[in-house]
């Protein structure tokens, strides 16, 4: 991080070494986090500065601060992108290695990198696929069936197909897309 300018209630303008700027709200994040909750105060979340070597945004030094990692991801998804810690959690969260998770996506193991590691932009059928890796309701454990076994999983393959086409129509009218960690 470069530069942090702050703007109204619970808004930053934060510029990044690679010449991207976003713009970030951290309302949410101060009003449902009890370590946040010191910034609830304007006067001390106008005081926002760059920490050590870019890598934190600090407003009490060594007590109070968040990754500037953490904060470009929150921007990019406010601003209806596509956040690479979503395709960086994926293949743990679904319990698939490295190339499986390529594979289940139908991509190769090096784009799936590439991906993850921020080099490429991530498209929304690969993120959509990421989305719907969430816990089955019914069983309680991640629907990576759909990708290992799926002459079995007749039931995963349904709820999970729900799951994306109520995103597709969120995306599609414009409604906030619901984020499943």
């Amino acid at each position: 991080m470069t530069g942090v300018e702050p703007l109204t209630t619970y808004k930053l303008r934060l510029r990044y070494a690679d010449g991207q700027s976003f713009e970030v709200d951290l309302n949410a994040w101060i009003t449902e986090t009890e370590a946040l909750s010191p910034l609830k105060d304007r006067d001390l979340f106008a005081q926002a500065k760059i920490g050590f070597a870019g890598r934190t945004m600090d407003w009490i030094e060594d007590e109070l601060d968040l990754a500037a990692d953490n904060l470009r991801n929150l921007a990019v998804e406010q601003a209806r992108d596509i956040g690479r810690e979503r395709i960086r959690q994926w293949p743990h969260n679904t319990g698939l290695r490295l190339e499986q998770a390529a594979e289940a996506l139908g991509i190769s193991r090096r784009m799936l990198i590439y991906y993850r590691d921020g080099e490429k932009p991530i498209p929304r059928t690969i993120w959509l696929v990421c989305l719907a890796g969430k816990p089955c309701a019914q069983r309680g454990k991640l629907c990576r069936n759909i990708f290992l076994r799926p002459r079995n999983t007749r039931r995963c393959m349904l709820d999970c197909l729900q799951r994306i086409s109520g995103l597709i129509v969120s995306i599609r009218i414009g409604f906030d897309i619901p984020m499943w960690v």
